[in-house]
């Protein structure tokens, strides 16, 4: 019988990514970072949306556009009443959206550091196994592997060892799961029954709790 210690990791980026634009002030390309601030503009029952930048080096602006000339009937009233109060949430998850910013930018600077909420689903006496699931609202820089060195307190090259010996697993499974993104529904198992001193070293690392 499988007896797990079952965790779920909810993982932010502390920084937004940051796209690299021509910049008029600077007269050059220049990271630029949300303000987060938006811009409205009415014209009859159509809006404008933009969200704002500014560059790092001369405080430039630059708007990104979040859509134009879109009937007010179309929008969502959820979305509207965001963009109407400039709300810190949905503009934070709008700063994420890496596909509007790749239409827009010939670099995008991303970064690995996340902050880290851990929630117990499960916790079984005498557990073997320990699985992880990942929940990653945000588009994030971090691979898999480094988040589980710098969590687990492991080598990149003690992950792969176990890997390869199928002591831990990954789903979805793929070779390169390790070397690639974290995303949302990732679940790692981590086959523990060998190691007597799970409860002392592993259990705390993983649910973030002290004995």
């Amino acid at each position: 019988m499988c007896r797990l210690l079952r965790v779920r990791w909810t993982l932010t980026p502390k920084t937004a990514p940051q796209p690299w634009i021509a910049c008029g002030g600077c007269g050059g390309l220049r990271a630029f970072q949300s303000s987060g601030k938006i811009r409205l503009n009415a014209n009859g029952r159509k809006l404008d949306a933009w969200l704002i930048y500014k560059c790092l080096t001369c405080n430039k602006t630059w708007n990104r556009v979040i859509f134009e000339r879109q009937a007010l009937r179309d929008i969502d009233p959820a979305v509207l009443e965001a963009l109407q109060s400039n709300d810190p949430e949905w503009i934070r998850a709008e700063s994420f959206n890496l596909d509007a910013l790749r239409r827009k930018a010939q670099r995008i600077d991303e970064f690995p550091d996340v902050d880290i909420v851990r929630q117990v689903l499960g916790d079984t006496e005498g557990w073997t196994r320990l699985e992880i699931e990942l929940a990653v609202p945000f588009a994030a820089g971090t691979r898999l592997d480094r988040l589980l060195a710098s969590e687990l307190k492991l080598s990149r090259s003690r992950l792969q060892a176990l890997h390869q010996v199928g002591l831990l697993r990954i789903a979805p499974e793929r070779s390169d799961m390790l070397r690639r993104r974290i995303r949302s529904g990732t679940v790692v198992g981590i086959d523990l029954e060998a190691v007597t001193d799970r409860d002392m070293l592993w259990k705390p690392l993983a649910t973030g709790s002290p004995l």
